[in-house]
């Protein structure tokens, strides 16, 4: 029997992270060591079929890499779920500049 090797899953949320370390036959894909790690048990909010994952902030997008179902585990890998964007980056980032804008205008006293 080939070696296990180890790699781990992560998902966080705002109130809570969770990294499963666990031990995984050479050829496991991405997905099937999330799907083994349990981590959806913890998490039902995810949805493997619509949240996107990566290895180390690398997205497995099927262009840069692999897609999660094709992307095979090496030793130490850290496969990350991803929560999806409840507002557009660029959108926060006005918001953010309003609402500074907005209170050193205040601080002023104008």
């Amino acid at each position: 029997m080939a070696d296990l090797i180890p790699v781990e899953v992560a998902y966080a949320t705002p109130e809570k992270q969770l990294i499963v370390e666990l031990e995984v036959s050479p050829g496991t894909t991405a997905l099937e060591a999330v799907v083994r790690s349990g981590i959806t048990d913890e998490f039902p909010a995810i949805d493997l079929n619509k949240d996107s994952m990566g290895i180390f902030s690398s997205q497995l997008n099927g262009k840069d890499y692999p897609l999660p179902d094709e992307y095979v585990l090496q030793a130490r890998d850290r496969v990350e779920i991803y929560r999806p964007l409840l507002i557009d980056p660029k959108a926060a980032r006005v918001a953010r500049a309003s609402k500074k804008a907005a209170a050193d205008k205040n601080k002023s006293g104008h």
